[in-house]
């Protein structure tokens, strides 16, 4: 029998997530680039290079992504161009006959996130729409999640996850200084967490509450004269229906740390850990275990064939997308989830600007919301409650 052909894969935007998602693809066995496209020169350049890869294989140039959608030449296309332009870029291949994976966040605004669900819901069936959250494939976040939802802390009461990191990297023209591109730090880069929440207590937020500031990145440094705007620490609570809350302490400043990620789910059974870069794994049953004493593992994916620069997370992430475009499956990931995410990133933006707590009903469309409001990872829907959510 024939080997089937390798799925073609094009990347949209070459900067550096982009090259990331290149390097992914080129350490799978089923998959090859083909294609890539920036409007940065140097970002297309290193693109190609990378693709291309030792053996110099042949990929095609694009600077317009539309000329890339339409060359014939994907089968598949990751966008990974800058937050302020998912909204024009998605459109196109939504529109297009490719596979779609849309690096987060979704969109910088809860309405053109709802622009691009409505624009999505019209696909032709068989065509996959994926959201890229690779937190939920880091091993220890995975083994996390695999222990609540197994039962292990019983019903999940809170969510704890800090992330102490480093500040906002450098991107192409300096477009991530600035909160009217990226959407804001508590969209930008933690919607990601706002995602696990969702995921590990299996619905989507009623309230935030949030307090924040910038008080030590990019105060000195100026573009055109604008000083960056963006958020470099806050502490957001997520309040859920079933009276479920999280809590997010985040700190970009914090580069002097042991452990970038640590991620704690606590029931009346017990309590799940996870620290990254680590991949520690705690496991704390009530009855059996005590502060000090409880079971410690390091979580390792055979799986992974490429680290990158996300514990592997970004390889399983295209492993499970190639099999789901190869098997006719869903995606793991869903618009939906990108979506709930921006939106609680939103709300805590406005919570800490107004001072008060947020409904999630205050931002986002009830039509929309009711929609997607039981797509919530494995056993969807199982907690959700609608009579919470957008008036419904």
């Amino acid at each position: 029998m024939d080997e089937p052909r390798p799925i073609r894969y094009g990347v949209i935007g070459t900067g550096m997530m982009g090259v990331e998602h290149i390097e992914n693809v080129n350490a799978l066995d089923d998959a090859v680039v083909t294609a890539v496209s920036d409007t940065n020169a140097e970002s297309l350049d290193d693109g190609t290079r990378i693709a291309a890869g030792d053996d110099g294989v042949p990929v095609a140039t694009f600077v317009d992504h539309r000329d890339l959608l339409a060359s014939g030449l994907c089968d598949a296309v990751v966008i990974a161009t800058p937050n302020f332009t998912h909204v024009d870029v998605l459109p196109d291949a939504l529109a297009a006959p490719v596979h779609v994976m849309i690096e987060k966040p979704l969109c910088t605004t809860v309405a053109d996130c709802e622009r691009v669900i409505q624009l999505a819901s019209d696909r032709p069936d068989g065509w996959i729409t994926w959201m890229a959250m690779e937190y939920r494939y880091m091993p220890a976040a995975a083994e996390l999640i695999r222990h609540v939802h197994g039962g292990v802390v019983g019903r999940p009461r809170m969510v704890a996850i800090r992330e102490h990191r480093f500040p906002f990297l450098a991107k192409v023209d300096d477009w991530n200084r600035f909160s009217e591109n990226t959407g804001g730090t508590l969209v930008e880069k933690t919607c990601h967490f706002f995602d696990l929440m969702n995921l590990v207590l299996r619905e989507r937020p009623v309230r935030v509450m949030a307090s924040g500031a910038q008080d030590v990145n990019h105060l000195d440094e100026s573009y055109d004269g604008r000083v960056p705007d963006v958020l470099d620490n806050a502490f957001v609570i997520v309040d859920y229906p079933s009276g479920a809350r999280a809590l997010l302490d985040l700190c970009m400043f914090a580069d002097a740390t042991h452990e970038q990620e640590e991620m704690a789910v606590t029931g009346e059974l017990g309590k799940v850990e996870a620290r990254l870069p680590s991949n520690t794994v705690h496991v704390g049953r009530r009855g059996d275990h005590w502060i000090g004493r409880v079971e410690t593992y390091t979580a390792d994916d055979d799986r992974i064939e490429y680290q990158g620069h996300h514990h592997g997370s970004s390889f399983l992430e295209h492993s499970e997308f190639t099999e789901a475009i190869r098997t006719g499956g869903r995606p793991t990931v869903t618009l939906a989830d990108g979506y709930w995410a921006v939106a609680a990133g939103a709300a805590a933006h406005r919570s800490i600007e107004l001072g008060r707590p947020v409904e999630l009903s205050e931002l986002m469309d009830a039509d929309i919301a009711r929609a997607t409001l039981d797509q919530v990872g494995p056993d969807a829907g199982r907690d959700a409650r609608a009579s919470e959510v957008g008036g419904a």
